[in-house]
């Protein structure tokens, strides 16, 4: 089992910033394809950023494309989502998650995708 423990959420105003980051036990997280996930009150969970495994492709919504940047330190088996110029809108409660079983090096945007997952990190951004 890969165990994931995300952090680093919390209330930040608009057009500030947050660096979410994923700590993996168990598992090398380079091995795995990644990405995150957000999800809000009411709403679907959303995609919003992924990286190939070895990090060689990523991916952004349209939504956080230019403003976050998903990004991984092998060192410390951590995956990190760097949020800049934060909008009320990007109010969710956010997960990282591990891609187990997959065929080709690239990128998954499909939460059915995912076989492992974090607790979830909250991120309210203020107006």
């Amino acid at each position: 089992q890969v165990q994931l423990v995300e952090s680093g959420g919390g209330l930040v105003q608009a057009g500030g910033s947050l660096r979410l980051s994923c700590t993996a036990s168990g598992r090398t997280l380079s091995r795995y394809p990644m990405g995150w996930f957000r999800q809000a009150p009411g709403k679907e969970r959303d995609f919003v950023a992924a990286l190939s495994m070895y990090g060689t492709i990523t991916a952004y919504a349209d939504s956080v494309k230019g403003r976050f940047t998903i990004s991984r330190d092998n060192a410390k088996n951590t995956l990190y989502l760097q949020m800049n110029s934060l909008k009320p809108e990007d109010t969710a409660l956010y997960y990282c998650a591990a891609v187990a079983t997959f065929s080709s090096f690239t990128v998954y945007k499909d939460p059915k995708d995912y076989d492992y997952w974090g607790q979830g990190t909250q991120v309210t951004v203020s107006s």
